[in-house]
This record gives structure tokens, C-alpha cells and sequence, in this order.
């Protein structure tokens, strides 16, 4: 990889991993559109773990009350911080069954420009009616057991590249009637034990397989990732009670559209 691919490649994993534009359609798309080299197994697990050491950080308070919550709530003492955990990882599960039986089925048949052209515009739609309905003021605590395992569900549709692991939880939580800001921050704190079991499962096939890794490219792929991954965070929340989803769902709609004009279907 040249020097400006590790750069661009990182900064689009950083830049929309958290945002609701689907990072996995950016990291596939350069090489489809631009002839570049896929980056490999290696460098995506390096760029996602750059963002999970963002998102860890930047939720650091809540992160380490839940955890200490949910060792408590072995010995019996419980609160909304150990239910969130629980919600959080029971959350997780549908994700990681769909993964282990579809994973190669959507590599073989998934990362095709059609298909994400066609994702993006379908989910950002969805984005868009449920942010445009949305009434709910219930925030990331108040989420019922049913919210967690149907925002869980919907997380697995974001294996289909272009669908967007941010968007369609968010798009899920907002039609469950969590805030806006709720919606986000559900959606972070669910992509922690996504990307430790995605990439953990990915570095485990790696090592197997003997893969040879550039340690200079990792190095600088995750500092890139998780620099722009930690601003992506801050200043999302920060707008996104004021501006909601729209420019979001508008710039998935240029790119599905975008993507159907350079395939030549318009």
C-alpha cells in the first residue's frame, strides 16, 4: 500500500464507522472504483481496532461503570448500568450467530458495488422516515429488554455492506422511541463488543492462515482511524440534535445514486 492509500483508507474507517454512511461500503469501494490493491484482512482489523480504542476512550466513564455494574450484578446488586450491559451484550448475539453462518456467503456475494449502491440508498431511506417520525424521549437507560434484542437484530443486517452498522441501529432505536442522542450513544456503546468479536475473529483467521503483516502500515492505519474516529464521535453528538439525520440520509442518496451512474444502470 502507498502512503496516501494507508491515509485516505484510515481516515474514511475513522470518519464513518460512527457516522450512519456504512464505513465497510468506504473501505471497499477505492479499490473497486480506483483499481487499488485490496488492502487485506490485516489492515482492516488495524483500522477497526483504531476505532474501538476511539470509542473506548471517549466513553470511558460510561464504559467503566457498566463493566464494574456487571460484575456486580453476579453478586446480585444491580442498577441501570448492569442492565444496559446486559441489554448491550444480548444485543450482541444476533450479530455474531449472523456472522459465523453468512460471513462467507456475504464475502463471496456482498462486496460488490451493486449491492452497496443499492444498501445505501434503501437504508438511508429508512434513516431518514424514522428520524422523520421519530417522537421518542426516552434515552439510552429507559430502553427495554424487547428495544435491545430488536436494535440487536437489526445490527445484523449491517454485515450486508452499505447498510451501516451505526444507521440501521440508530434507524432501530429511533423507531423504539430513544432521542436522537440516545439512538447515538446506544449505537457506540453496541459497536465495542462488535468490533473485539469481528476483529478477534478476523485476527484469529489471519494467524492461521501465516498472513505476513507490514507492522509500519498497522501502526500508522490504527493512529490514523482512531484520531479521526475520536473527533467523528465528538463533534456527531454534538450536532446531531440540531441537524438530525437528513444530511446523512442526502449524502447516502449521492452515493447510491453516484455509484448507479458510474456502474452505467443510469
Amino acid at each position: 500500500m502507498s502512503f496516501i492509500e494507508i491515509i485516505v483508507l484510515a481516515l474514511l474507517q475513522g470518519l464513518t464507522e460512527f457516522l450512519p454512511i456504512s464505513s465497510s461500503a468506504h473501505l471497499i469501494l477505492p479499490s473497486q472504483l480506483l483499481g487499488w490493491q485490496d488492502q487485506g484482512v490485516g489492515f482492516d482489523v488495524a483500522v477497526h481496532v483504531g476505532t474501538l480504542l476511539a470509542v473506548v476512550w471517549y466513553f470511558r466513564q460510561d464504559v467503566g461503570r457498566m463493566l464494574v455494574a456487571w460484575v456486580q450484578s453476579f453478586t446480585g446488586r444491580r442498577d441501570q448500568d448492569s442492565r444496559l450491559a446486559w441489554q448491550i451484550i444480548v444485543a450482541t448475539i444476533p450479530a455474531g450467530a449472523f456472522g459465523l453462518l453468512a460471513s462467507d456467503l456475504i464475502e463471496q456475494y456482498g462486496r460488490s458495488a451493486y449491492v452497496i449502491a443499492s444498501t445505501t440508498i434503501l437504508f438511508g431511506l429508512l434513516l431518514w422516515w424514522s428520524d422523520a417520525r421519530a417522537k421518542g424521549n426516552k434515552d439510552e437507560h429507559q430502553a427495554s429488554w424487547k428495544d435491545a434484542i430488536l436494535i440487536g437484530l437489526a445490527q445484523a443486517l449491517a454485515l450486508i455492506p452499505g447498510t451501516s452498522r451505526s444507521g440501521v441501529t440508530m434507524t432501530a432505536a429511533l423507531m423504539l422511541g430513544l432521542n436522537r442522542v440516545a439512538a447515538a450513544r446506544f449505537s457506540f456503546l453496541m459497536s465495542i463488543p462488535v468490533i473485539v468479536m469481528a476483529g478477534g475473529y478476523e485476527g484469529l483467521k489471519m494467524v492461521k492462515a501465516g498472513a505476513m503483516v507490514d507492522w509500519n502500515e498497522i501502526a500508522l492505519g490504527t493512529a490514523i482511524s482512531f484520531a479521526s474516529a475520536l473527533a467523528c464521535i465528538h463533534w456527531f453528538l454534538k450536532i446531531l440534535s440540531r441537524l438530525g439525520m437528513l444530511p446523512f440520509v442526502l449524502y447516502r442518496l449521492a452515493l447510491g445514486i453516484g455509484l448507479f451512474v458510474f456502474l452505467g444502470v443510469f
